[in-house]
């Protein structure tokens, strides 16, 4: 790759445009520290500060004219309690205008992903969400990089849970334990698998268990939060997205082709390539 055309400072990674996807509801935090203090924003500092253009769903872009379109806070879910399924003109026009307030929000963020080179996904297995399987589908359709990150998920509260209900020879609550499980995803997830379907849209290299904000804490100042917690616990982080985007940023990795048996040049990463024609240009 020549340098032609580029600031001789600036790495792979000055210039490009991420979009940063991952569940927004369903969270262990409130909406207002997520969107604040949570992998988002760290993310972002870490991107911003190599160049990286960074598209945040929590911080819509602003639409002419459109004060505030799109736009997501801790109030946004509000209506999802006052959803009903029944049948007369009230609740079928309720339905209507809360389907129709949600479009914009679904809009944004696919157009921030046609805007991106590439897409940054958080998708821990024990939390729900639609739109970042959607928003991972269509980056994929644009042949656009997708970096996963998937958590271990131990579950340890269950674990000890299901313990003392057995040291206390609680038969009762094993019995409920038993049908609360049944009833809910409660399922450990201790190597942090992701699911098949994503495996077959992305490559192996870009999975990753962890984001590895250890290393970077007293370079940005990051205080400690429940993110950190959770990739303290273990078993030991073995991938850390961090480190994989720094070394991404200094050369274009190699990618392992099981058809060819032998690492090849990872051509999903010629954005960079295309990027340095433009403003040769």
């Amino acid at each position: 790759m020549t340098s032609e055309g580029k600031d001789s400072k600036a790495g792979n990674l000055a210039g490009c445009t991420v979009y940063l996807s991952g569940p927004m509801d369903f969270l262990a935090q409130s909406r207002e520290e997520e969107r604040v203090n949570g992998w988002r924003a760290r993310v972002g500092q870490f991107l911003k500060k190599r160049g990286v253009n960074v598209l945040d769903p929590w911080h819509k872009p602003e639409i002419r004219a459109l004060h505030g379109y799109g736009k997501e806070d801790d109030k946004s879910t509000e209506n999802r309690n006052r959803w009903t399924f029944g049948d007369n003109d009230g609740e079928r026009r309720f339905r209507a205008e809360i389907c129709y307030s949600y479009w914009p929000t679904l809009h944004i963020d696919l157009r921030m992903v046609d805007k991106s080179d590439f897409l940054i996904s958080f998708c821990p297995t024990n939390t729900y969400s639609v739109g970042t399987v959607h928003e991972i589908a269509l980056a994929r359709q644009q042949h656009k990089p997708v970096l996963f990150v998937s958590p271990p998920i131990p579950l340890r509260s269950l674990s000890e849970l299901r313990d003392h209900l057995l040291r206390t020879g609680d038969k009762k609550g094993q019995e409920l334990l038993q049908k609360l499980q049944q009833e809910q995803p409660m399922k450990e997830n201790p190597n942090g698998a992701p699911s098949l379907w994503y495996m077959g849209m992305l490559y192996g290299d870009y999975f990753f268990d962890s984001f590895g904000f250890e290393a970077y804490k007293e370079e940005f100042g990051w205080k400690q939060s429940p993110l950190d917690e959770m990739e303290q616990q273990p078993p030991a982080r073995r991938r850390s997205l961090l480190r994989y985007l720094a070394c991404l940023d200094a050369e274009i990795p190699d990618l392992y082709d099981p058809r060819l048996g032998q690492l090849v040049t990872d051509d999903d990463w010629l954005i960079f390539e295309k990027r340095l024609e433009e403003g040769a240009g």
